[in-house]
């Protein structure tokens, strides 16, 4: 069986990692222009988006971007102009579903508003994901299938849990939440996981606009007692799988992009080490080492 410490394996693990993370670096979408937020450069608002955008309150089209921000004049806020620009979207049919979740919008690292979910790509807003990757107490990986009635990626594997982080929650919470919603653990089942990190920050072109968004990763080992098992329903399997297994799923396109950056992110850290990382790798490549 196949080991995360088999050299042959680390290499093509490492192969297939920087040709992801090239699928992860993508221009915006042709047309697309530069999107500030009350003064602040917070997105990339796509061609159709701002054509259904044109004369709404609260947004300045002007030919090299365009700026939203309050209309003090009608005691219009933040908030309120966006939660407007939502519907206007969603009328355009330049949104895809409607999620009836708050997202918090972000410019130049700080939270200026927020705004239904289904908008943030349209726009090329930054988003949050945190992952949790779940091992066995003998070094499987608990994965999910994603449920085929999804809207993005359905039938797809996933990690155990992933999701947005959602306005004004922590990360932590974001991650506590997810976890018991997806895969039903509690914080008790989770207590030695590791911190939050970034692995990097995604910009993807999607058929209804732009992803910016940050990846964060949690590890633990879960007790063998512990079977996670899914609660809201957009999960049809959980299951665990060996290293092999992993890649056999990662290499054949059997995870979604974001899953398979986040498990074989870690397959590298885990087999050089806990202070590996990609770009510690790539720089002992560099060096000859």
């Amino acid at each position: 069986m196949k080991s995360a410490h088999d050299p042959a394996l680390l290499g093509a693990i490492d192969k297939r990692y920087q040709q992801l993370i090239a699928r992860a670096q993508q221009l915006p979408p042709l047309g697309s222009r530069p999107l500030t937020v009350s003064g602040r450069v917070s997105g990339w608002i796509t061609a159709k988006a701002t054509k259904a955008l044109a004369g709404a309150p609260g947004v300045d089209l002007e030919p090299e971007a365009v700026h939203v921000g309050p209309v003090t004049s009608k005691r219009l806020s933040l908030n309120k102009v966006l939660e407007n620009l939502a519907q206007v979207l969603r009328d355009a049919g330049c949104l895809r579903g409607w999620r009836g979740e708050l997202l918090d919008v972000v410019g130049e690292g700080r939270r200026l508003g927020v705004i239904e979910r289904a908008a943030l790509r349209p726009l090329g807003l930054l988003t949050t994901a945190v992952h949790l990757n779940a091992w066995t107490p003998d070094g499987r990986l608990w994965i999910a299938r994603r449920a085929p009635t999804k809207s993005t990626d359905p039938g797809m594997w996933d990690t155990l849990v992933g999701g947005l982080a959602v306005a004004g929650e922590g990360l932590d919470d974001s991650l506590l939440r997810e976890s018991n919603e997806e895969a039903g653990l509690t914080p008790a089942d989770m207590a030695a996981r590791s911190a939050l990190h970034t692995i990097l920050r995604m910009h993807r072109r999607l058929p209804e606009g732009y992803q910016v968004e940050n990846l964060l990763v949690s590890e633990c080992v879960l007790d063998d007692k512990v079977v996670p098992a899914n609660k809201d329903g957009e999960v049809s399997e959980i299951t665990n799988v060996s290293v092999g297994e992993a890649w056999e799923l990662a290499h054949t396109g059997q995870f979604t992009l974001e899953a398979e950056l986040v498990v074989l992110d870690c397959l590298l850290r885990r087999a050089q080490g806990p202070d590996a990382s990609l770009p510690a790798l790539a720089a002992r490549r560099a060096a000859g080492r």
